[in-house]
């Protein structure tokens, strides 16, 4: 089974991914950290329900790797946006069995977090990367757990795609969870979550 694990806004530098988030949901984001092994670093936002948001790009300061980072970055261009959505299984290796696609499972690390996650050799999710990246945390350590509350919380996630019926047959089977909706259309992730603020959106 999948489970709902986190969210991930994609930017070419920390900074404008803050900015982007920070305006939309008018709250403020936490140091995450750095990614060795791919070359990124995040900050982070916690949200209600075990739930957190990051913001990741490519480490400027980090030596590249020689194969290609997680989530696509090496070709992300343009303006800070929702790119991934990952799901939590509780073994990676089986799931792997069940969606070849999703990639190769890496032993990854931050800090006293480890974790296994599926990468794709290219980097590239199947579905135009809308396929959910999958993870396994490794042990009790949950990022989720050390966030400061921000009173965000998730209503729905809605996972645009042309062949969204496929995204749905595929993932929906593994992931029953009423807020993960899939909709025909242009390739995109929406997020639409409460705030202390009101109701807002992460595209």
């Amino acid at each position: 089974m999948m489970r709902l694990d986190h969210l991930a806004v994609a930017a070419q530098s920390l900074e404008a991914g803050r900015a982007h988030v920070e305006e939309a949901l008018g709250l403020r984001l936490q140091p995450g950290g750095q990614h060795e092994h791919f070359g990124t670093h995040n900050l982070l936002l916690g949200m209600e329900d075990g739930l957190y948001l990051e913001v990741i790009a490519i480490d400027p300061g980090a030596p590249a790797p020689a194969y290609p980072r997680w989530f696509g970055l090496d070709r992300f261009t343009g303006v800070p946006r929702l790119r991934n959505w990952i799901c939590a299984v509780d073994d990676l290796s089986a799931a792997l069995l069940r969606h070849p696609g999703a990639g190769q499972a890496v032993a990854l690390a931050r800090g006293d977090l480890r974790w296994r996650m599926a990468v794709p050799v290219d980097g590239i999710l199947p579905l135009d990367n809308l396929f959910p990246a999958l993870i396994e945390w490794q042990g009790a350590a949950h990022p989720a757990a050390r966030l400061t509350p921000s009173g965000a919380r998730l209503s729905r996630l809605v996972v645009t795609h042309p062949e969204a019926a496929t995204l749905r047959a595929t993932v929906g089977a593994e992931l029953h969870d009423a807020r993960v909706v899939f909709e025909p259309g242009l390739t995109g992730l929406r997020a639409e979550i409460e705030t202390p603020h009101g109701p807002r959106v992460i595209e």
